[in-house]
Parts: C-alpha cells; sequence; structure tokens
C-alpha cells in the first residue's frame, strides 16, 4: 500500500485517509521510523500513543497495516535521504 498527497490528507491506495498531524506527529509512526533510521537503530515497527517515551509504546503486534506502512515510510525515506546523526 503506498501513499498519495493530495492537499492535507494523505490517501492510500485502499482510499483510506490521515490527516498530516495524525500522520507525522511526534511519537508516531512515520515519526518513530524516521528516527529510527536517523539515530542508526534497527528497523522496528513501533510508535507511542502520545508524545514519546511519555506515553504507552504500541509493538508492531499491536499495530494496523497503516501504521505499518507508516513506520516503513518514514524510515525508508530517512534511508534514503541519507540523514543520520553524526555521532
Amino acid at each position: 500500500m503506498e501513499y498519495c498527497e493530495m492537499n492535507d490528507l494523505k490517501f492510500t491506495t485502499a482510499g483510506e485517509y490521515q490527516n498530516d498531524a495524525d500522520y507525522e506527529r511526534h511519537g508516531g509512526p512515520y515519526d518513530r521510523g524516521s528516527a529510527d533510521s536517523y539515530y542508526g537503530r534497527s528497523f522496528g515497527p513501533h510508535y507511542f500513543a502520545g508524545s514519546s517515551y511519555n506515553t504507552e509504546r504500541v509493538e508492531l503486534k499491536d499495530m494496523t497495516v497503516e501504521e505499518i506502512v507508516a513506520y516503513t515510510k518514514g524510515y525508508r525515506e530517512n534511508e534514503e535521504s541519507g540523514n543520520y546523526k553524526e555521532w
């Protein structure tokens, strides 16, 4: 499933949508995928129910397909950009 952007919404090929605020929020699946790549962590889909590290961590087994896709997209986009933390 891939995302296509249209104004402020992202539509999946299945016709579902997410608001940008939910899709890219701090602690959300896309953000966590991007952060894992940036900090050199291995691929491991997860996200936080609210802000990172201050709320419940949602693990892969409890994620929806859309959330896994968002995490994967965040991880892949950062990998493709080569934007990594310099230690």
